[in-house]
């Protein structure tokens, strides 16, 4: 008996190795190359403020940081990718990211971010992109950026980096773009080999008047177009690390061992297999296309309830909108362009809209996804639950003074990343109260950007039609059909008399033709100081009477007749911040600056004309609902 039993001990061990084995494979334990990659992801997180728990799933317990949130793998188990753009993140990047040895591509672009950029990522010899703009980083650029060989795209753009660009930098061919804009960068400027850089923005390095020699952009590179992708695609594969104790196996346990590796393959290839989408498929499938995603015509169908009308919460020239929800909980607004078909080809309305989706601030609407079919054309964008500010001016509860002042705002910042910091710039040509949406927090969203240039498509390749709302439109677009930053300057001014008075443009255009022109009456009521006339009765004398005056003020700057009069955004935000103001609005009273009263009376009753829901002239494009 006892004879028996060391007789069976070998094929007991084999049995004992391969269930030790499989258990491993599928419960997740801990290999040494996993926990030295947990260890550093979990640094990185403990140094960032997560407000919005985005990072919730990066847990020790869970040992696979190849299934967290904004981690992507090879094949072979290792972290290749961070991508965490635009989610609210504050505190500071951690020194232990360079512990992720096999990183490629680092997305950080558009939070809040601060201290000094470590010096230790000089150490990620595989490195292909980075990208740390539009945060708070301080202090100098690390030198040691320069050892990344295989890096080709940098961005710092739009941080606090101070002193000297390293001189090491003019080393870095390989660079097919570097921006390092809109930083407070000192002399001297090295030369830079870059196929394409911009260092414009930064006062002490870049002198007005000489902005051109501080970009070099013979063109830019296909990989910015990808720089924002996502592939969350989990590893497929355990390599077991145990092989010595295989040469004492019989030949059974490793056969049982293959078996059960190649099952696991399967399983997993099968779990995590990327879906493509194809317009004659028969089956709910998608693409994904950075941060944008490519629906079934039929799946936003089913998530639309049929596009029911109990759905739609919002009606315009450019199309309806519908809540939907995905299959996944997600609650999304659809927004379903009229005449689909008509809206350029395929390919060039995919690319229109992956370009609109690289815009991306915090006081944007963030395009989610769009579906092409030969007769429908779709965007989704998040669901805001807050609705538009129109809706809520009309609304009840009353939208509090420092919630309009804060709207103002943050709609002028949503401007001005469309007009001066985008690339290409981006004209919005229909800026009101029904196109600012508010958020969960209540932070003004600006929606609707871009589609202007979108709708064109279906126009020859010159466009005449004027669009917008009326009583918003500026007088050189009305006229020439020419638009501009500055055409987006006199909406926002509309706009500020929009959450002054409560009233949609048209309504308080009429009820202003009782007293006069409209922009005339405010002129007349500023110049009597009789401003509480012009305030929202229902806000009941509660109210900054300084605030007021100021955003009246900013108002009659922004819808000036002649364009090159009026601010540009940024000195609009500046304004509303409580700089520059007062200069701005004494030299736009002295009589040179206006001279153009004639001008104006004229434009202004034409407005006032305007204001008649029946015009032809104009196209309305009003979206009352949230989107």
């Amino acid at each position: 008996m006892e004879l028996r039993s060391e007789k069976s001990r070998p094929s007991r061990l084999c049995l004992v190795i391969v269930l030790c084995f499989w258990t491993s494979c599928v419960s997740g334990l801990p290999t040494t190359k996993n926990m030295l990659q947990v260890q550093a992801l979990l640094g990185i997180k403990g140094e960032l403020k997560d407000p919005d728990n985005v990072l919730a799933n990066w847990d020790e317990y869970f040992v696979d940081p190849c299934v967290w949130t904004m981690v992507s793998c090879s094949d072979d188990g290792f972290v290749v990718a961070l991508r965490i753009p635009s989610q609210n993140l504050s505190g500071q990047l951690s020194p232990s990211i360079s512990n992720l040895t096999n990183l490629e591509k680092v997305f950080l672009q558009n939070n809040s971010i601060s201290g000094p950029i470590p010096a230790e990522l000089g150490r990620l010899s595989k490195l292909q992109q980075l990208d740390l703009s539009q945060n708070s980083f301080t202090g100098r650029i690390p030198s040691e950026l320069s050892h990344l060989r295989s890096l080709q795209i940098l961005r710092l753009n739009n941080n606090n980096l101070t002193d000297p660009i390293p001189p090491s930098f003019a080393d870095m061919t390989q660079l097919t773009f570097m921006d390092l804009s809109y930083n407070n960068l000192s002399p001297p400027l090295p030369k830079l080999l870059a196929k394409t850089f911009k260092v414009v923005g930064n006062p002490l390095l870049c002198a007005t008047g000489h902005e051109k020699d501080c970009y070099w952009t013979p063109q830019m590179p296909t990989t910015i177009n990808s720089s924002n992708s996502q592939n969350f695609e989990s590893s497929e594969s355990r390599k077991s690390h145990n092989l010595g104790l295989a040469l004492v196996l019989s030949l059974g346990c490793i056969c049982i061992l293959l078996l059960s590796v190649s099952f696991l393959l399967w399983w997993r290839r099968r779990l995590n297999k990327q879906i493509f989408f194809d317009v004659n498929e028969q089956h709910s499938e998608e693409l994904c296309l950075g941060n944008l995603r490519k629906f079934h015509f039929r799946e936003l169908q089913a998530a639309t309830n049929n596009f029911s009308s109990k759905n739609l919460i919002g009606k315009g020239g450019s199309g309806n909108v519908y809540k939907g929800y995905l299959k996944d909980g997600t609650v999304v607004a659809v927004k379903r362009l009229r005449d689909g078909g008509a809206i350029g080809g395929g390919a060039q309305f995919q690319t229109e809209v992956e370009m609109i989706s690289l815009a991306v601030h915090r006081n944007l609407l963030r395009l989610c996804g769009f579906c092409i079919t030969a007769t429908e054309r779709l965007l989704v964008y998040p669901y805001m639950a807050n609705g538009s500010v129109a809706s809520r001016l009309r609304g009840k509860p009353t939208l509090e003074w420092s919630m309009r002042k804060r709207i103002a705002v943050g709609a002028a910042r949503g401007l001005l990343y469309l007009h001066e910091q985008c690339d290409p710039k981006i004209i919005h040509r229909d800026v009101k109260a029904a196109n600012i949406l508010l958020d969960q927090y209540c932070e003004a969203v600006v929606g609707d950007f871009g589609l202007a240039k979108l709708l064109d498509h279906r126009q020859s390749h010159v466009t005449t039609a004027v669009r917008g709302t009326a009583g918003h439109i500026a007088p050189e677009y009305l006229s020439t059909g020419q638009s501009s930053e500055k055409t987006d300057v006199f909406g926002f001014g509309i706009l500020l008399l929009e959450l002054i008075s409560g009233h949609k443009a048209i309504e308080f255009g009429k009820a202003a033709n009782q007293r006069g022109a409209m922009l005339d009456w405010v002129r007349k009521l500023q110049q009597e100081k009789k401003l509480e006339m012009l305030v929202d009765k229902d806000l009941k004398g509660i109210y900054d009477r300084f605030e007021l005056e100021e955003m009246v003020r900013v108002a009659l700057l922004c819808t000036q007749y002649h364009p090159s009069q009026r601010p540009k955004m940024s000195e609009v935000v500046r304004m509303l911040e409580g700089d520059e103001l007062a200069e701005k609005w004494e030299a736009s009273q002295r009589p040179e600056a206006t001279s153009s009263g004639a001008h104006d009376f004229f434009f202004s009753n034409r407005c006032s004309d305007l204001t008649d829901d029946s015009s032809l002239l104009v196209q309305q494009m009003e979206l009352s609902g949230p989107r």
